[in-house]
C-alpha cells in the first residue's frame, strides 16, 4: 500500500484530500504546518507528498527545497497560488506536479496515481 504525506494547513482540504486518497488505497497523514511536515518527510518513508505552500512555520517552497536534499519521491504542490512565477518556482525547486485549488478530488488522485505509477 502506498503512503502518502499531505501537508496542508486547512484541516478540511487535508481531510477531503485524505478521504479520498484512502477510498482509492492509498494510506496518507497529515501535518497541519510546513515545520512538522518537512520533519515527518524526513523521519518516515512516504511514496509522495502532497504539499501545500502558505503554511505556518515553514513556508511550502522551503519545505519542498529541504526535501529535495534529502529524498527523491513525487511532490505534488496543491496550492491557491494561482500565478506564474509561483509555479516557475515551486517546479524549479523540485515539484513534480502544480495543482491549483479549488481542484477536483478526483482529478488530484488521478495525478497522484500518474506520479506514483
Amino acid at each position: 500500500m502506498n503512503k502518502i504525506l499531505i501537508i496542508e494547513d486547512d484541516e478540511a482540504i487535508a481531510e477531503i484530500e485524505r478521504d479520498y486518497l484512502e477510498n482509492c488505497g492509498y494510506k496518507a497523514d497529515i501535518a497541519t504546518d510546513g515545520l512538522k511536515g518537512l520533519n515527518m518527510g524526513l523521519s518516515d518513508e512516504y511514496d509522495l507528498i502532497l504539499l501545500d505552500l502558505m503554511l505556518p512555520r515553514m513556508d511550502g517552497f522551503t519545505v519542498c527545497k529541504k526535501l529535495r536534499e534529502k529524498i527523491d519521491i513525487p511532490i505534488l504542490m496543491v496550492t491557491a497560488k494561482q500565478e506564474y512565477i509561483d509555479k516557475i518556482r515551486g517546479l524549479g525547486l523540485g515539484a513534480d506536479d502544480y495543482i491549483e485549488k479549488p481542484f477536483s478530488p478526483s482529478v488530484l488522485v488521478a495525478r497522484v496515481k500518474a506520479n506514483i505509477a
